[in-house]
């Protein structure tokens, strides 16, 4: 932090941001190590190589920081302010004249920054990097990112030649246990069984690869009676390769356009309505969720401050929910928008419209009311529900049984 702002904007800034970096890393790793998995298994159905997961764990890192900043962002802010109510710093600031409006500068600051961040995400740099997923997608399917013959399994190619793999070595590199069956022009068949053998590309066609055999054997059935049979010591194969096409076009979901592409589609009467509706869906629901986040500091100071000699940390649990609830309300909002339900503003504005009042009416509480409290009858019913499971547990606690009997009279 520069050293010219005051020394309250210097603390209340390592407050914030180290928290909030932290909840952001933890965040977007979390949804990328869950997303890790079911790549790991689909790559591995597949048959494509180790390295595309990674490949396709980046092209999702743009989305998923659009939604940890915002989270990050308010959390963030939420424990700095909690940290600071905890520890009676706060009532010594409001008492020398601070007001909630100057403790939240240097948040906005940082909001700042992160909303342009989120913008040039959301509208330029996530639909990119989503096209560049599902085009490696598509090419892991068609095989055109190297997919393996799967090991054990006849794999048809070109419909005139069936291969088999007993096993590989080097990985994949080296074929063991090569049986094939191919027809040749004239209706031959040919059976082709070696021990080994050899993929290699060729420089006159690239959709033309050669499988180069060792030690193995050709039986030719040639419609006689006895079938013609040759020995070999190496024997090159050529497999033609299945034609790949061409992958589409950006475009083909309304969440890879970029900005002017939004608005070039949506507002164009020359545009059919479906498309019209789902690209005013796609860009209303971008722009709520970017702007949603100037109000996270308010809602972060709401839920910060718990009563006084209090420790709870309810507020960092329903500040969670409520930031989960309304990402989920506004896809609902994008998806009966895109289908021409409902208007675009209605379906997404409107939920915005009351969530705002919602956190306005709560930071009015916590900064205006004396004493008041945004989510006071939550941590009431929450403190009396604690204190009920404690003396439930306690009254099925085992007593405790006496060491020492009194011996009786006699």
């Amino acid at each position: 932090m520069p050293n010219f702002l005051p020394s309250i904007d210097r603390y209340i800034f390592r407050l914030v941001i180290f928290p909030m970096l932290g909840v952001f890393a933890l965040a977007a790793s979390l949804l990328l190590i869950d997303k890790m998995r079911r790549l790991f298994d689909f790559v591995a159905v597949e048959g494509g190589p180790l390295s595309v997961v990674f490949k396709m764990l980046g092209a999702l890192i743009p989305e998923y920081a659009s939604l940890a900043i915002p989270l990050g962002l308010l959390l963030g802010v939420l424990l700095a302010f909690r940290k600071l109510a905890t520890s009676s710093e706060l009532d010594v600031l409001r008492a020398v004249g601070m007001s909630y409006h100057r403790l939240l500068r240097v948040p906005y600051a940082i909001t700042a920054v992160l909303v342009a961040v989120n913008v040039g995400l959301v509208f330029y740099v996530q639909p990119i990097s989503r096209y560049y997923y599902e085009q490696m997608e598509y090419e892991l399917r068609s095989g055109a990112l190297g997919a393996s013959i799967r090991v054990g399994e006849f794999t048809t190619l070109k419909d005139r030649m069936a291969l088999r793999i007993e096993g590989s070595e080097d990985d994949g590199r080296r074929l063991i246990g090569i049986f094939a069956r191919v027809a040749n022009a004239k209706g031959q068949v040919l059976s082709i069984s070696a021990r080994e053998g050899t993929f290699l590309a060729t420089s006159d066609s690239p959709d033309t690869i050669i499988l180069r055999l060792s030690d193995g054997t050709i039986v030719q059935d040639t419609g006689s009676k006895s079938p013609r049979v040759l020995s070999f010591t190496r024997h090159d194969l050529p497999i033609d390769l299945p034609r790949i096409e061409e992958f589409r076009k950006r475009g083909g979901a309304e969440r890879e356009f970029i900005l002017p592409e939004l608005l070039r589609i949506g507002w164009n009467d020359g545009e059919s309505e479906a498309r019209r509706d789902a690209s005013q869906a796609s860009f209303n629901f971008r722009l709520v969720e970017v702007v949603m986040m100037v109000l996270m500091p308010l809602l972060a100071v709401a839920l910060a401050i718990p009563p006084k000699r209090s420790t709870s940390a309810l507020g960092v649990f329903v500040s969670i929910l409520m930031v989960v609830a309304y990402h989920k309300i506004n896809q609902y909002g994008e998806d009966i928008a895109a289908l021409g339900r409902i208007d675009p503003i209605l379906a997404l504005w409107g939920p915005f419209v009351l969530f705002a009042a919602l956190i306005v009416w709560m930071y009015f509480r916590v900064a205006f009311v004396p004493g008041g409290q945004a989510i006071g009858p939550l941590e009431s019913g929450f403190s009396r529900l604690a204190k009920r499971l404690r003396k439930l547990l306690r009254c099925k606690r085992p007593g405790r049984l006496a060491q020492f009997q009194p011996a009786p009279a006699e």
